[in-house]
């Protein structure tokens, strides 16, 4: 049996806010209490560790992440498990892998990767399931994506998606709400508990907001690969700005989207923002050409664009320095920045378990310096990255 942890003196960040000289226990995997040190007591036999000067976060989230290290998930989707055993040194505990347009046996090939689990004895951050981004985008507004795999959601689309749970592999579906057939697919999506997207998408704001009617409830890359807000024409952009039940995925690299409009977004909607990276396999590489879904890729120290055409196609981002540059460009505290990637997806793919420090939820814990550089990573209670691993 594990030993229980005790991580002491650290700075929680507790849903109602930080809370210092704190320390938190951890049993059998998952928080047994988090509180004020004077007020928590230690287990015999617990591995302590001392926080003191440290934040204590939940785990990171990351719902958009394509591939890293060399590898590209469409490509490749058994190189998931390979990745996710790195993904703890940028304070990823659990993660969304992201399958861009491709074929029906791509999808398939990648929920049984899901579906059959890791290794034996793997300890690397947990796949919650599939982001299908595509293939039911708008042409016109593919961005990256190979446009020979895009298809309508029509009937046969509708026949394929019915196979589509959180407990079969597929957690988020992105799509263009203005195709036609588009509206019931999301209806049926959203019944079978899929969280539905809205993202690479020409719709205007009449088209927006049916699509929200019909049970979108995110979007994907805000601003990319969709029309520009407009004072007189809000678009897309601004029907998912405007209705509090959508969650904004936002990209902040400082690429995809302007350090100033990025705060504006953050002023106006901040509980909602959900930061990703979109990372491609030039994750955590020295730059340098790469696959994403067949297409050749090439990333260098600012971004990482189709070695054809020069669009931008996903990035080279940890998840730990996006949170710092969010950190930077919008003035938020740590917690609020934290929250992006921790509080905001729990609450957006309804997770009872992850993203939050209270008893009862996974001890996938994070520590961080207060300039959010990562100390170290447990997973279920247990260490994987940083001096105690």
């Amino acid at each position: 049996m594990n030993r229980p942890l005790v991580i002491e003196g650290a700075t929680a960040m507790l849903p109602a806010g930080p809370l210092e000289d704190a320390s938190l226990v951890a049993r059998d995997g998952r928080i047994a209490a988090v509180g004020r040190s004077t007020d928590v007591g230690v287990p015999p036999n617990a591995q302590r560790v001392a926080a003191a000067g440290l934040l204590v976060s939940a785990g990171l989230i990351e719902l958009q992440l394509n591939g890293g290290f060399g590898h590209d998930f469409t490509a490749r989707p058994e190189t998931i498990w390979e990745v996710a055993r790195r993904l703890p040194a940028h304070g990823v505990t659990a993660f969304l892998p992201t399958i861009v347009s491709s074929m029906p046996a791509t999808r398939e090939r990648a929920r049984g990767v899901l579906v059959d689990g890791p290794p034996p004895g793997d300890r690397g951050a947990v796949p919650l399931g599939l982001h299908l981004e595509g293939p039911f985008i708008n042409p016109a507004a593919a961005g990256a994506h190979d446009r020979s795999q895009l298809r309508e959601p029509d009937a046969d689309a509708r026949r394929e998606a019915a196979a589509w749970t959180p407990e079969a592999g597929v957690r988020l579906v992105t799509l263009a709400p203005e195709l036609p057939g588009a509206l019931a697919l999301v209806e049926q999506l959203a019944g079978q508990g899929v969280r539905v997207s809205a993202g690479h998408s020409t719709a205007d704001y009449a088209a927006g907001q049916a699509g929200i009617e019909a049970g979108i409830r995110y979007a994907t890359h805000l601003f990319n690969a969709m029309p520009p807000l407009g004072h007189r024409e809000p678009g897309l952009v601004g029907a998912l700005l405007a209705d509090p039940r959508v969650t904004l995925g936002i990209i902040p690299d400082g690429v995809h989207v302007h350090p100033a409009v990025v705060e504006l977004v953050f002023e106006a909607a901040g509980g909602r923002v959900s930061a990703v990276t979109d990372a491609t396999a030039g994750l955590g590489m020295k730059g340098g050409s790469f696959v994403l879904a067949g297409q050749e890729i090439v990333a260098d120290d600012s971004a990482v664009r189709l070695a054809t055409d020069g669009r931008l196609a996903g990035s080279a981002l940890a998840p730990d320095e996006a949170l710092r540059r969010l950190h930077r460009m919008t003035g938020c505290s740590a917690a609020q920045a934290l929250a992006t990637m921790t509080v905001v997806p729990h609450g957006l793919l309804g997770l009872p378990d992850r993203g939050q420090l209270v008893a009862g939820s996974r001890a996938d814990l994070v520590l961080f310096t207060p300039d959010l550089e990562v100390v170290a990573t447990f997973i279920g209670g247990q260490p994987v990255h940083g001096p105690w691993a």
